[in-house]
C-alpha cells in the first residue's frame, strides 16, 4: 500500500520539533507501506497517485487555508482516503465545537463569541480573547475588558489551572497521557498517570467527536475546583510528543497505528 505523508518538516513549533517526530515516525510507517512525504502545499497535486493520505504535523491551515479548504474539495470530491479523515467535529472543522459543548453543558471552559454575552460566563477579572479562526495560540490575548466582532472572537474566563493534561485516541481507543506539571512551562511534558475519573472524561469528547477514523488529542486543565475542564480537542493533525513515551510504550502506539492504518485502507 503506497501512502502520502502530508507535513511541514519546516514548521517553526514552540518548544518542540514536529520534523523529528515525523521522521521517526515515517521510519517506522516505511516497515509497512509504501511511504512518500510531501509538503500540504503539494498534496492536492500528488495524491491521486497513492492508496491513503495522512496528514500528520503540516502546522496551522490557516498559514494555507485557501490550498488546504481545495484540498478537502478535492480528496471528497475523488473519494480519497485521508487519515484523519474529514469528518471530525473539532478543531477540524473551527472551533465553534467550543461554544456547542459550552451549550450542552460539557465540562470544558465556558466559551461565548461575543462580547455582549459576558454575562453567560462564570464571574472573573480577566478574560482570554482569540479569535474563533485561530490556532497555535495566535492572537490570544488578556483583558479585563473584552471587545471584537460577534461571531469573529473567543472570549473565556481565565482560568488559575494547576497544569494542562493530554489524552492522547487512535479511532477512540485510548493510548496515553502527557501532562506539564508547571503551567508556565506548557512544552515541557511528563507521562501523566490517568485515573478512571480522568479517562472517562477524556473518552466522554473522542466519542462525541464524529471523527471516523484518526488520532485525536484532547486537552484539558485541571480547574481549582479539582475538575478536569476541555481546553481542545485536536482531530486535525496532533502533535503526538512520542519522543517523550518509554520505548514499549512509543513501540506499542506505532503498532497500533500501522494496524489503524491498514485497516482504513482495505475497508
Amino acid at each position: 500500500m503506497r501512502l502520502l505523508y502530508v507535513t511541514d518538516l519546516s514548521y517553526p513549533a514552540r518548544g518542540r520539533r514536529y520534523c523529528d517526530e515525523d521522521i521517526a515516525l515515517t521510519a517506522r510507517l516505511r516497515e509497512d507501506f509504501d511511504l512518500a512525504l510531501c509538503h500540504p502545499l503539494d498534496a492536492t497535486a500528488l495524491m491521486d497517485a497513492f492508496d491513503g493520505v495522512v496528514v500528520r504535523n503540516s502546522g496551522p491551515v490557516l498559514h494555507h487555508q485557501a490550498a488546504y479548504e481545495a484540498f478537502r474539495a478535492a480528496a471528497l470530491a475523488r473519494g480519497t482516503k485521508v487519515w484523519n479523515t474529514l469528518d471530525g467535529g473539532a478543531d477540524m472543522a473551527g472551533k465553534q465545537y467550543l461554544l456547542d459543548l459550552t451549550a450542552a453543558g460539557f465540562p470544558v471552559i465556558p466559551t461565548v463569541d461575543d462580547p455582549a454575552d459576558l454575562h453567560l460566563l462564570p464571574p472573573c477579572t480577566t478574560y482570554a480573547v482569540k479569535p474563533k479562526q485561530g490556532a497555535d495560540s495566535i492572537g490570544l490575548t488578556f483583558t479585563d475588558r473584552p471587545a471584537g466582532p460577534a461571531g469573529e472572537i473567543l472570549v473565556q474566563p481565565r482560568i488559575d489551572f494547576a497544569y494542562e493534561v493530554s489524552f492522547y485516541f487512535v479511532d477512540r481507543v485510548f493510548q496515553y497521557a502527557l501532562y506539564a506539571p508547571d503551567p508556565d512551562r506548557r512544552w515541557e511534558l511528563a507521562p501523566y498517570d490517568a485515573t478512571p475519573a480522568d479517562l472517562a472524561f477524556a473518552q466522554r469528547f473522542a466519542d462525541w467527536n464524529p471523527l471516523s477514523h484518526g488520532i485525536q488529542r484532547v486537552d484539558a486543565c485541571r480547574a481549582p475546583s479539582g475538575d478536569l475542564l476541555l481546553v481542545e480537542l485536536e482531530d486535525l493533525n496532533p502533535y503526538l510528543s512520542l519522543d517523550l513515551l518509554t520505548p514499549e510504550t512509543r513501540d506499542h502506539v506505532v503498532t497500533t497505528l500501522k494496524t489503524a492504518l491498514h485497516t482504513f485502507l482495505t475497508t
